[in-house]
């Protein structure tokens, strides 16, 4: 089932890639009512930000929390488009690296290209999965991720390995998408939105559970800010208005959690 889910996801991130736009954190509902939600902030006032590399597929800024220096080495998990790996390149400056990681090859190309089209030195594109990440033990200073972990799988072990590349002494900073409480039925088991990053989505107690269980310490919840789904949007996937109208009802939600972790 995992397997499939990767496909599923790489299959629609792909898509993003190909046709240059996403559709916020659901890149598969392009061309439906979903199009114009979405979960991303703005990086209109972000030093370094690179439009032509921003799909909108963010629920955060983890840059924002994550105490990068100069000289650092950073690893972008998910990097897409290379986004956020552009934004922490002008922290670390000439004397630092940024390695974005992405498991879908249209993504490392896309990025690539904007490497090259904007003119980074400081910066590489890998093709791999979280879960096996393809560095050495001990090698980077700052991990940083947006809305990327909720797509695994299997988080704990992708937090192990988080926990296995990072330094003694490093951290991370992470955006990511939360559930608190019970989303309707329709909803967790769509597929679609398993890639739009809500149903793949562990609770919030269940996520800091997996961070601490890869050995992390000192965590820390730098953001929280409950998402608004359109109604036409949640409408796709319950079964009926009424089921919207006690979902609406309820204190369940989706959250956009930032958190900050240290090894």
């Amino acid at each position: 089932m995992s397997q499939e889910i990767k496909e599923h996801v790489k299959e629609a991130y792909t898509r993003v890639a190909n046709s240059g736009a996403g559709c916020g954190c659901g890149p598969t509902a392009c061309g439906s009512p979903a199009q114009d939600w979405t979960l991303s902030e703005s990086y209109s006032n972000v030093n370094g930000y690179e439009a032509e590399a921003d799909y909108a597929l963010g629920c955060g800024i983890p840059t924002e929390h994550a105490k990068i220096k100069k000289g650092d080495t950073v690893l972008d998990l998910g990097s897409g488009a290379g986004n956020d790996v552009f934004v922490a390149s002008r922290i670390v400056g000439d004397t630092g690296h940024v390695i974005g990681v992405d498991m879908t090859e249209a993504m490392i190309e896309k990025a690539n290209e904007n490497k090259q089209k904007l003119d980074y030195d400081n910066v590489d594109f890998v093709l791999g999965e979280i879960e096996n990440l393809p560095l050495r033990d001990n090698s980077i200073d700052v991990s940083v991720s947006n809305c990327v972990l909720n797509l695994v799988p299997d988080k704990e072990k992708a937090y192990q390995e988080v926990y296995r590349v990072l330094k003694p002494g490093g951290h991370f900073s992470m955006s990511d998408i939360v559930l608190r409480g019970n989303l309707p039925k329709g909803i967790m088991e769509a597929a679609e939105m398993y890639a739009g990053c809500i149903s793949g989505a562990l609770q919030q107690e269940e996520y800091i559970k997996a961070i601490k269980n890869a050995g992390f310490k000192n965590i820390t919840i730098t953001k929280e800010r409950e998402i608004e789904m359109p109604d036409d949007v949640l409408l796709q996937y319950v079964c009926c208005p009424e089921e919207l109208e006690k979902f609406k009802a309820s204190d369940n939600a989706v959250i956009s959690l930032g958190v900050y972790a240290e090894k």
